[in-house]
Order: C-alpha cells, then sequence, then structure tokens
C-alpha cells in the first residue's frame, strides 16, 4: 500500500533520480517514421508535453515538445518545429498502447489544438493514485511516494521552444515521461 501524502521533508530526504536511458530529438520530418514505428511496437508509453510558460496574463503558448518514453529510451518530439506528424496522432490514436501520464487532459486538448486526432489508450495517473487513497497527484510528489525517490523540475519554467534543448531540459523532460511508465507499472503490480 502506498502512503496518502508526504511532506515537504520526506520529499527533501529522498534521493534524487532522473532517466538514464537514451534520449532521441526528433526535429525533423524523416526521423518521425522510424520512431514511429518503434513506439507502434510498444505495449505501454510514458507520456507528457511541455509548453513554454508565459509570463504575461491571457497569454498561452502552444506545445512545443511531447515526450513518449519507454523503460529505457525517451524521444522528445519538438512539435514547435515538426507540429505532430499523421504516425505520431496514429500512436496517440491506438487504443492498444496504454499512455500513462499526470493532468494529461490538458495536454491532449493541446496537441489536439495543433492536429486532430482521437486520443485512446490514455491513462490518468492522477485518477489511479485517488483509488488508491493517495493525496498528493503532482508528478514530483507521486514519484516520491510511489517510486520512493525525487525528481527536480528546475526546468520546468525554461523555453521549450529554444533553438536547441539544452541537457538539462533534454533530462528534465524525459523523466517525466520516464517516471508517469515507472509509476504505472507500479500501480498495475498493486
Amino acid at each position: 500500500m502506498f502512503k496518502e501524502s508526504i511532506t515537504k521533508e520526506e520529499l527533501t530526504d529522498l534521493p534524487l533520480r532522473w532517466f538514464e536511458g537514451e534520449i532521441y530529438i526528433i526535429e525533423k520530418p524523416e526521423q518521425v517514421n522510424d520512431v514511429a514505428e518503434f513506439l507502434s511496437t510498444q505495449s505501454i508509453i510514458g507520456f507528457d508535453t511541455e509548453t513554454r510558460p508565459s509570463f504575461k496574463k491571457g497569454v498561452v503558448n502552444k506545445v512545443a515538445l511531447l515526450q513518449l518514453s519507454t523503460p529505457n529510451e525517451a524521444f522528445l518530439f519538438r512539435v514547435n518545429k515538426l507540429g505532430l506528424p499523421a504516425p505520431i496522432r496514429k500512436i496517440l490514436a491506438n487504443p492498444d498502447i496504454i499512455k500513462p501520464g499526470v493532468a494529461i487532459r490538458d495536454d491532449i486538448k493541446a496537441l489536439q489544438g495543433i492536429a486532430k486526432f482521437n486520443p485512446a489508450g490514455f491513462i490518468e495517473l492522477q485518477d489511479h493514485a485517488k483509488d488508491l487513497g493517495i493525496q498528493n497527484f503532482s508528478l514530483k510528489k507521486l514519484t516520491a511516494i510511489v517510486l520512493g525517490f525525487r525528481i527536480s523540475k528546475s526546468q520546468q519554467l525554461s523555453n521549450w521552444e529554444a533553438e536547441k534543448l539544452t541537457e538539462a531540459q533534454q533530462i528534465y523532460a524525459a523523466t517525466d515521461a520516464w517516471t508517469s511508465l515507472i509509476i504505472y507499472k507500479n500501480f498495475s503490480n498493486n
């Protein structure tokens, strides 16, 4: 069974971890087909998106990055450069590929604003957490409660539309999608 919640102090005491697998940045159309082919063979893919923050009231930026992760590979799709190619929309619409994530409703809606698709196979981890009696729903706190380590959120408000993503941004983005995948697998085992 999982704890209901975690304090800031308990969180701080946990070891810091991050995604240590291969990170692939997909920003050219010719990169898409091979990656989509690989991802379509997966049964579960961690899901997340990143959007450049807006510090002006009423200004909302479009999704800049779509992250899809297996246990060992993270694919960072530069949506701001690439759009949302048909082979990737096909994966997002495939009910046979489970795509767990946290607070995904707005992510999906934002992606649909870039290109239409019928989302299928998505799992909202916050719903699972509620069913298990967990009361902290952020990815950071769910990771701590379910996986016993903490993740850094220091890159959250960085510029996701930058010409080149920094190594820190790449690791942050990969870690978010990867932890969603691992949390889902842990929930499934309980």
